[in-house]
């Protein structure tokens, strides 16, 4: 690559086993998530409120080795001790980042993605503001080459608000909600303004991340629910992910979220982007070409695809397909990530997939997907 800065603008952390159980207080620590160990394979699995999330295998110890084995040979189910250390402790990750040529990386968490499928809000509340301070701290042992992305559950807006507010002031540079809230809950609704004004005037971010869905249950997400310990993996349905963010931006746009919020940004994170065109052409379509009796209409002379282009920005990894389409997307929406250290990430041939996957890019495209996009839409300065 170029001499250009590099950013991830999607890698992960994996969380310490006593992450929630040290920081909460009961009766919230008696079901916070925590680690068993399965005898009959020698595998460790988180558990939260008695329902099964991620082993070590989804938190980084795969990590590369897609490049050299074979799906079929390869499992999820693994020892927590065979996670690579980058990805719980910062000096590593900065190692592992130097050598795979990434100068600056935003995170988000491994476990805490399905804990979005925890029922009681109230629980969920309270493991995202401990998620929220052990970051802080994390984030605070990289020389400020990591970033963190914050975890919330708007159930309740003004606890939200409050905890959006605390963690810009602690220096975390985005936030993370549910990339699809439980039906009646959906991001149309008008209750939500107050908390997209927050992150509007906090200059915050907003990630609505894959295998988020909450209640998870409702969607058949694939691998991002909790579930029991031998549930099935709905592969079909993870091939598909990218269906809830569509859904939820879709809401957003339509209903004039961004028009009374245009300094808004909301990304769709890890679900690369091949799907971008055809939903921005059919947001058009729906709104120029169908009967809108009763619905919202723009006081603004924009379409969808002007607000999508002004307020919405998309991460992916090695979405070739996508990038093909970059000038109808708007290469400014366009931000790359690496997803360290989960088993899809690009690492260790981050450099080598970026080559290939922006072969056809200018240097000024380039430029801003690697990085620039990034620095700008998270104000990294």
């Amino acid at each position: 690559m170029a001499s250009y800065p590099v950013i991830s603008s999607d890698d992960h952390v994996f969380e310490p086993a006593d992450l929630w159980t040290s920081r909460l207080d009961k009766p919230f620590r008696d079901r916070a998530p925590h680690v068993i160990h399965r005898d009959e394979d020698d595998t460790d699995w988180w558990v939260c409120d008695g329902l099964v999330g991620l082993s070590g295998g989804s938190g980084g110890s795969l990590l590369g080795k897609r490049f050299d084995e074979s799906p079929d040979k390869l499992s999820f189910a693994d020892k927590i001790e065979n996670v690579r250390p980058g990805a719980y402790l910062p000096e590593e990750r900065l190692k592992d980042m130097d050598a795979d040529g990434i100068d600056l990386a935003l995170v988000y968490p491994t476990q805490g993605l399905l804990l979005y499928s925890v029922p009681d809000s109230t629980l969920l509340t309270a493991l995202c503001k401990a998620y929220n301070d052990w970051l802080v701290e994390f984030c605070g042992g990289s020389a400020g080459r990591i970033k963190g992305i914050a975890m919330l559950d708007i159930d309740d807006i003004g606890s939200a608000i409050r905890e959006i507010e605390r963690c810009a002031k602690l220096g975390l540079v985005g936030a993370m909600i549910s990339v699809y809230p439980a039906e009646e809950n959906s991001y149309d609704r008008p209750e939500y303004e107050p908390f997209w004004s927050a992150a509007e005037d906090l200059r915050m971010p907003l990630s609505l991340h894959i295998v988020t869905n909450r209640p998870a249950a409702q969607t058949g997400q694939g691998d991002g629910a909790l579930r029991s310990l031998d549930g099935p993996i709905d592969f079909a349905a993870l091939a598909n992910a990218d269906h809830w963010v569509r859904m939820s931006l879709a809401r957003m746009i339509l209903s004039g979220v961004f028009e009374r919020h245009p300094r808004l940004q909301v990304g769709s994170i890890e679900q690369e982007v091949s799907w971008a065109p055809h939903f921005i052409e059919r947001l058009d379509y729906t709104y120029t070409q169908r009967p809108q009796s009763g619905g919202y209409r723009f006081g603004e002379a924009m379409l969808p695809s002007d607000y999508f282009r002004r307020n919405v920005f998309i991460s992916f990894q090695e979405d070739a397909v996508g990038l093909r389409e970059r000038q109808f997307i708007g290469v400014d929406n366009l931000l790359w990530g690496s997803d360290y250290p989960h088993a899809e990430s690009t690492f260790p041939r981050s450099q080598q997939i970026l080559t290939e996957i922006l072969a056809d890019c200018t240097e000024e495209e380039k430029a801003k997907i690697v990085g620039g996009n990034t620095a700008r839409i998270y104000n990294l300065g």
